[in-house]
C-alpha cells in the first residue's frame, strides 16, 4: 500500500461501521473505548502482522456476532478469506 494506515499490527481498533465493498477500502472513523461501550453495535478491526490482512469482529450489544478475514488487495479493495 502506498499510503499505509497508521495502525499497529495485531492491535484492536474499533469502528462504528464496516463496509468491505468500499473502493478503495478505508477503515473510517475510529471509536475510543468509551464510545464503543455506548454503541449498540460496532466493529473491531485488527491489522495482521503483514498489514495486508485484517480480521473483523462484529459486535452487537457486546456480543461477538461473527468474525471475517479479508486480504487488502493492491488496488485497495478487500477480498474475503475463508476461515
Amino acid at each position: 500500500m502506498a499510503d499505509e494506515p497508521p495502525f499497529e499490527p495485531d492491535t484492536p481498533y474499533y469502528f462504528d461501521h464496516f463496509d468491505p465493498r468500499q473502493t478503495p477500502w478505508q477503515p473510517g472513523h475510529g471509536l475510543n473505548i468509551e464510545e464503543v461501550f455506548k454503541n449498540y453495535q460496532y466493529y473491531e478491526i485488527r491489522f495482521m502482522k503483514n498489514m495486508r490482512e485484517i480480521r473483523v469482529i462484529h459486535y452487537v450489544q457486546g456480543r461477538d456476532e461473527g468474525i471475517e478475514r479479508y486480504r487488502i488487495q493492491s488496488d485497495g479493495t478487500l477480498g474475503k478469506l475463508s476461515r
